[in-house]
């Protein structure tokens, strides 16, 4: 299983060719990719930040972005260090992947601090701080990206916990340092796993009998995507996209907005091998 995992630095998801943003900007010294809320609302919108994968870009996952901004999101992705987009990058991990025991806060700690970085310039931005609700905010990320945000919200208690958090959206994430360390307990706030069934590398960990979901606490929900790969988040693998679009906004709908739950959030779709949860309603 681990040689799966060693492919992860191989394999960033590559950006579609067409504009994928409304704007760059730079927020604290990074380079952040952002997509307003569509719509004439002059009500301060919820706030989601993006974590992408190892060696993919700011720009990955437009399909995801585009779709929650066009549902009244703000949504703001930095640049991390290790991102290759047309540029030289990151070519290995800093600690193997196939390693998670030596893995540590210490462990790609720069990307926590690429989102709390641009959190709290946003918060400080006459621009911006108006415009954006920061007691509902969501922090999503994809493969590397999930870790990322899954060690703010709890993984590792060090990073801290950004101001506003109300939940994390893990696609695919490579999460088996938290499992290896016993901290999936301490996530505080609710998280939705996605994963796929030909997403050899990363899926089995979350699923596993003690992996990522069963470890996390409630709310909690994980849905696997019938024959999706670890790229089914990127741009050009599209098979999952609407299923992924589907749990996705009503993940977030749900707990950042504080709506009521919808019954997507506990149907099993046609693209769907598995939906497990723990949350609103009676665990499954």
């Amino acid at each position: 299983m681990h040689r799966y995992l060693i492919l992860l630095a191989l394999a960033p998801l590559v950006s579609a060719p067409a504009r994928a943003q409304d704007r760059t900007i730079t927020l604290a010294g990074r380079r952040v990719a952002v997509w307003e809320p569509r719509g004439t609302s002059t009500t301060p919108a919820p706030v989601l930040f993006f974590s992408h994968g190892f060696g993919a870009c700011e720009t990955s996952s437009n399909f995801l972005k585009t779709t929650l901004a066009a549902r009244g999101y703000w949504v703001f992705a930095p640049r991390h260090a290790d991102a290759r987009c047309g540029a030289r990058g990151a070519t290995a991990p800093v600690v193997s992947f196939a390693l998670p025991a030596e893995w540590s806060d210490a462990t790609y700690v720069d990307r926590a601090n690429d989102l709390l970085a641009i959190h709290g310039a946003l918060q400080a931005s006459l621009a911006y701080a108006r415009r954006l609700d920061f007691s509902r905010v969501g922090y999503v990320g994809h493969s590397l990206g999930g870790y990322t945000v899954v060690g703010l919200a709890g993984g590792w208690h060090a990073w801290g916990t950004p101001p506003g958090l109300r939940a994390v959206l893990a696609l695919s994430p490579y999460i088996e340092p938290f499992v290896t360390h016993h901290t999936m307990a301490n996530v505080s706030v609710p998280i939705m796993f996605q994963g796929g069934t030909a997403d050899n590398g990363v899926t089995p960990f979350v699923t596993r009998r003690g992996g990522a979901y069963d470890s996390a606490p409630a709310p909690k929900y994980l849905v696997v995507f019938s024959g999706a790969t670890h790229e089914a988040w990127g741009d050009r693998r599209k098979a999952s996209h609407e299923d992924i679009l589907a749990y996705s906004v009503a993940f977030l709908d749900r707990y950042v907005r504080d709506r009521a739950p919808t019954p997507t959030l506990t149907s099993v779709r046609s693209g769907v091998a598995a939906l497990r949860f723990a949350a609103d309603t009676a665990a499954r």
